[in-house]
């Protein structure tokens, strides 16, 4: 698969560099082409490098991260993208002592906005870079989930194949208006990390258990909940 990463800083190099170890051909794209190509020949595994352009050009599949910052801003033609699918990385800025507002449009719906015709899906914005390190051995061993929400549910299945192929459990997460709960919780997590020094390999885990064999608590009572 051909991949674009915009923005070749610690997220973008390391998922390029995970996914050219998996045979898919990844190109870094920066404002600054020279940065990318030196990404490029840090990775080798014959990726390539050059302007933010010619990393959307090439791809079908385009990791954004770029926090904040819309396509027209950075490429000169934003219809590169249309029927792309576009994963969007990214949470807001850390506000002081995490006073976070209501999240009333998540980043990536802000996105899906700016680019109607692109297919963006929510992903990889609840773990720190360090996590990529362990990828995808021994990280396999830790059950990390990668939460995946967008409105195209081929583009849901392909970026949780991506996910899985580098190491991480990949939990589809429905549309992309469930982007605003998955960056809420990527919030939290830099709390647990940050605000309350427990250290960057913060992760979560989704397991499902199995039924109880006996209700000695009374059972669950029933719900309106859908």
């Amino acid at each position: 698969m051909k991949i674009g990463i915009i923005g070749s800083g610690n997220m973008g190099r390391s998922l390029g560099v995970l996914w050219a170890e998996q045979g898919h051909q990844v190109y870094f794209g920066s404002r600054d082409a020279e940065k990318a190509k030196a990404v490029a020949e840090f990775a080798l595994l014959g990726t390539q490098g050059g302007t933010n352009d010619e990393a959307a050009a090439f791809a079908d599949v385009i990791l954004w991260t770029a926090r904040g910052i819309m396509p027209k801003e950075l490429l000169s033609n934003v219809e590169v993208l249309n029927g792309k699918i576009l994963i969007d990385c990214n949470n807001q800025d850390i506000p002081s002592e995490f006073a976070y507002p209501p999240i009333v449009e998540s980043l990536a719906e802000k996105l899906a906005k700016e680019v109607p015709n692109a297919r963006v899906v929510k992903a990889f914005n609840t773990m720190a870079q360090e996590v990529f390190e362990l990828a995808p051995e021994p990280l396999k061993d830790y059950h990390v989930s990668v939460f995946v929400a967008g409105d195209d549910e081929q583009a849901r299945k392909i970026v949780m194949q991506l996910a899985l192929e580098i190491g991480f459990v990949p939990v589809d997460s429905g549309v992309l208006r469930n982007a605003r709960l998955l960056e809420g919780l990527g919030d939290f997590i830099r709390l647990i990390m940050i605000g309350q020094q427990q250290g960057s390999y913060a992760t979560i885990s989704v397991n499902v258990l199995p039924a109880a064999q006996g209700q000695r608590l009374g059972g669950r009572q029933n719900s309106a909940l859908k």
